[in-house]
Order: structure tokens, then C-alpha cells, then sequence
């Protein structure tokens, strides 16, 4: 069995499956509030938050209950655990809404004992879900998935976007410029001058970037282990196509604290300095030369059954 057999619309998991619908609708309603609701909070309009969010829950949610129905064996304490995920996300997001609502902040929030209470909530709902991923990550780590290239891409997948949640965590103790705790932003105040779209800041370090890339690494590395097997797999057999899948993920790893410690020290994305370009190349060069090694071992498929 390869990714291509497998690569189908989720299905087995009801709770999934429906937060993924309901998450597109709150897509389609946040757009709307895009537009009719002009209010501005921290120098974006009010309702881009849950329309970030919402795209993110059909993203994740999807992608999960694909890789349960992937996985060999039902496995209920995998499917339990994706069912607390769902609990905690649409905590989340409630209380993410709830604010716009209110037209106030939900991340860091502590002007009033309202306001900490529900980024309480969120904070306590983000550590369990925290929890339950890497169940389901010990979950595919023990169960044996065929296809290695798939096998490789889902653990890895993973196992770092776990990490990218990690790098989220120094959001929530740090003090900001304004003394309160909480801040996504280094070196300058949150909701300054940012991208476009992402709204990562382009004057100081933001956070947000190594959190973002860890969890989409869920999604980036199951998508190469198809693209390798769909249109690689005459030149290149399983054992190649899952080193190369391997190369890349630990690439992918390192990548993310890499951006964490750039935002730590407070330089913008676009704007590294020496010591940071000199650590980006040093990443690329080890990546690359890993790629060229397994290249050139690698053995066409007719090569292997011969």
C-alpha cells in the first residue's frame, strides 16, 4: 500500500469530519465579517483572527482524520484522543469569537478577571491538546505503516508539529513592551507593521513563524511522500523515496527552532543578520548534501526486483 491508495477523504471519525464542515462554514462567516464589520484590533481588522484560525481547524482536522484512516489498526485510544483534540479546539475557538464579539483580544488577555478566565481557557485547552497529539504520535511511532516513505512523512509530520506548538509556549510567559505578559512579538509591539496576510512582523521577531511552519509540517511532508511516490516511484524504489522523505523531515526540524531562536532575537523574517543567513545556509547545505547522497545511491525499482 502506498500514499496514493491511501490519499482519500477522511472518514472514520465523526468529530473530525464534523469540525472539519464546521470549520468551513466559520470560514465562510468570518470572510463575511471581514468585510461588514470595519472595526480595527491591534492594526487588522477584528474578525482576521478567526478567519485564520477556522482555515487552520479545516486544515488540521482534515489532515488528522485522513492519518487515522491510514494508520493499519483502528487504534481507540488514537480516535479518543482526537476526539479530546476536537473538545479543546472548538474551546478554543469559542473563545476566540467570543472576543471579537466582545471587541477584545483573546491571546494574553488579562484586563479583566472575564477576560483571564477565558485566556485561561485557552491556555489549559492548548497544553491538553498538546497532550493528546503526541498520543496520537506514539500511536503511529508503534504501529507499522507499509509504505515507509509514509510511514517516515506521518511521524515526522508529526512529531514536528508538536514542536512548532512548542515554539508557541514562549508566547505566553514573556513580557511585552508594555510590561503584560504574553506577546508574540519581540522587540516591538504587537499589531506593528507585518506581512501580508500572515501579519508577522516585519520591524521586529515574531514567534508566530516557527509556531506556523512546525504545525504545517503535518501537512508538508505526508504531501512529498505522495508527490515522491506518484511521480518518482519508476525512478527511484522505496528504500530512496523514504531516505529522501527522511532527509527532508529532519531538515524540516531543525528549520523550526531555527526561525524560533531568529524571532528570539528579534530580527524580522526578511531581515536576518550574518550569524542567521550563516545558520540558514548551514541547514540548506546539510539538507542538500544529505539529498545528493541518497540520489546517489539511489536504485531504480526494476534494479531492486532483478
Amino acid at each position: 500500500m502506498t500514499i496514493v491508495d491511501v490519499l482519500k477523504p477522511p472518514r472514520g471519525h465523526r468529530p473530525l469530519t464534523v469540525l472539519t464542515w464546521a470549520s468551513v462554514a466559520l470560514v465562510l462567516i468570518t470572510a463575511v465579517g471581514l468585510f461588514a464589520d470595519s472595526r480595527i484590533l491591534t492594526g487588522v481588522p477584528i474578525w482576521l483572527k478567526p478567519f485564520k484560525f477556522a482555515v487552520s481547524f479545516v486544515v488540521y482536522s482534515w489532515t488528522l482524520a485522513w492519518l487515522l484512516s491510514v494508520l493499519p489498526k483502528r487504534s481507540r485510544v488514537a480516535e479518543w484522543s482526537a476526539t479530546v483534540i476536537v473538545a479543546m479546539l472548538v474551546a478554543e475557538m469559542a473563545v476566540i469569537v467570543t472576543q471579537v464579539i466582545r471587541g477584545t483580544t483573546s491571546h494574553y488577555n488579562e484586563t479583566t478577571p472575564l477576560n483571564a478566565t477565558l485566556w485561561s481557557i485557552m491556555g489549559a485547552s492548548i497544553m491538553v491538546l498538546f497532550l493528546a497529539q503526541l498520543v496520537i504520535s506514539i500511536v503511529a511511532l508503534i504501529q507499522r505503516i507499509p509504505d515507509r516513505a509514509t510511514a517516515y512523512a506521518i511521524r515526522l509530520g508529526l512529531f514536528i508539529s508538536l514542536l512548532g506548538m512548542a515554539a508557541a509556549f514562549p508566547m505566553t510567559s514573556r513580557k511585552s513592551l508594555e510590561g503584560t505578559i504574553g506577546a508574540h512579538s519581540v522587540g516591538v509591539s504587537d499589531g506593528g507593521p507585518g506581512l501580508p496576510i500572515t501579519g508577522w512582523s516585519t520591524v521586529g521577531g515574531d514567534l508566530r513563524i516557527g509556531h506556523f511552519v512546525g504545525l504545517h509540517a503535518l501537512q508538508a511532508l505526508p504531501l512529498l511522500a505522495y508527490a515522491l511516490n506518484r511521480w518518482a516511484g519508476g525512478r527511484f524504489d522505496a528504500v530512496t523515496r523514504a531516505r529522501l522523505v527522511l532527509v527532508a523531515g529532519l531538515g524540516y526540524a531543525v528549520l523550526v527552532p531555527l526561525l524560533t531562536w531568529q524571532a528570539l532575537r528579534a530580527q524580522p523574517l526578511l531581515q536576518p543578520d550574518a550569524t542567521t543567513l550563516a545558520a540558514f545556509a548551514a541547514l540548506a547545505v546539510a539538507t542538500l548534501t544529505g539529498i545528493g547522497l541518497v540520489l546517489n545511491r539511489a536504485r531504480k525499482p526494476e534494479m531492486v526486483t532483478a
